[in-house]
């Protein structure tokens, strides 16, 4: 019993100080990428270049119709085009859209579909991408979730990002937001979006630059997608997003993130669904980078503040693991305000409160990315191998 109090202690003990420092660099990131967008949003610009803005399509889904009408009411005061794809006409999420361009006739917008994927496409979003790349009469490029919901000057802010003749691509980070009368799962999912995803995204930018993408909303051109080998070698990688991102900073091209907020529409699931989600999306994580994903670990707090409550309750200091508890629970509500505050979340105070249980689903989810390499998605079982590579479905 003295060994695993002694083992107990100090497991909560280091996961608290990794997490304490974790969360004070999150403070600094939010402030700095706070800072950063102030700025960006008073620089005036007038750079508005003919844009092609790329949707994948398959199925609907609540709140879908909205999402689609968002891109449809774009104040853009330059040329752009918006194409959308799905594998076939019969396809619930095409009917949709093409009744929605109904009401906007004064907006250039096509439907088109590309039929199944090759067996060489495990990747069935990248396979669209690469039918709408084939028709896009523009060389800059918007990609687009058909999840993400936008304010009318999107198209104009992220844009700017490419103004920069060398910029290779910028992606945005979002406010995860679910339904209203969504359940606790989904808003648990929604503010784990918004402040663990974001979280990690702005530390890394910080330490050191962006060697990545975030493919719910992309800028980004043509060539680009030519320099990592095309949309062939795309479409083997379930986080074709991260392998774009992360190939074009390797070669030196530069990636940079959005101070541009979207927010993703986060479905009413129950909660068994939404987790095996979200562990799909940890064991993709796992795959892309490893050491990284690995490292994860020691940035949750509440697991570690109960640990610290169980070591107290077994050693007779029930008032110190109380209060270690507490810490730790506040540590999370720190890092949650910081990140949706800068972020411009208008309901941080609620999703703030709430973030301390999302942050123990969170290290669940991580644990749980290593108990295997299948995964479920739209009807198929597919194997997700080293670097994220995605093997043909059983």
């Amino acid at each position: 019993m003295h060994i695993f109090l002694k083992v107990l202690f100090w497991v909560a003990a280091v996961g608290s100080v990794t997490s304490t420092i974790y969360c004070g660099m999150v403070v600094v990131a939010s402030i700095r990428f706070g800072l950063r967008r102030r700025r960006e949003r008073r620089t005036p610009t007038d750079f508005a270049p003919p844009i092609s803005v790329l949707k994948p399509l398959h199925g609907t889904e609540e709140g879908m119709e909205r999402n689609l009408e968002t891109f449809f009411e774009q104040r853009y005061p330059g040329e752009y085009e918006l194409l959308f794809c799905a594998r076939h006409d019969s396809d619930e999420g095409l009917k949709l859209a093409k009744v929605v361009g109904t009401r906007y006739p004064q907006v250039d917008a096509k439907f088109v579909t590309c039929g199944e994927p090759m067996p060489k496409f495990h990747n069935a979003k990248v396979f669209s991408l690469a039918k709408l790349d084939s028709l896009a009469r523009h060389d800059d490029y918007i990609t687009s979730d058909a999840d993400v919901r936008v304010e009318p000057d999107y198209l104009f802010r992220v844009v700017q990002n490419l103004k920069d003749p060398h910029m290779a691509l910028a992606s945005c980070v979002y406010l995860g937001t679910a339904h209203a009368g969504a359940g606790l799962s989904s808003q648990l999912d929604a503010v784990g979006k918004s402040v663990e995803m974001t979280s990690g995204v702005l530390v890394a930018d910080m330490l050191e630059g962006t060697k990545f993408a975030l493919g719910a909303t992309m800028a980004t051109r043509r060539k680009s997608f030519e320099a990592v080998g095309g949309f062939d070698e795309l479409g083997q990688y379930y986080a074709d997003d991260f392998v774009l991102g992360n190939r074009l900073a390797e070669q030196g091209a530069r990636v940079q993130l959005a101070t541009h907020v979207i927010r993703l529409m986060v479905q009413d699931s129950p909660f068994w669904l939404s987790f095996k989600n979200q562990l799909r999306w940890m064991q993709s994580t796992r795959r892309s980078r490893p050491w990284g994903h690995l490292g994860t670990g020691l940035t949750f707090a509440v697991p570690y503040g109960l640990f610290g409550l169980l070591w107290g309750l077994l050693s007779g200091h029930a008032a110190l693991g109380v209060l270690w508890l507490v810490a730790l629970v506040v540590n999370r509500w720190v890092q949650a305000g910081a990140i949706l505050n800068a972020m411009g979340d208008s309901e941080w105070f609620y999703n703030t409160a709430i973030y301390p249980m999302r942050d123990f689903l969170g290290a669940t989810l991580w644990l749980g990315s290593y108990g295997g390499e299948n995964f479920y998605y739209r009807g198929k079982i597919y194997k997700l191998k080293e670097g994220g590579r995605v093997e043909a479905p059983e």
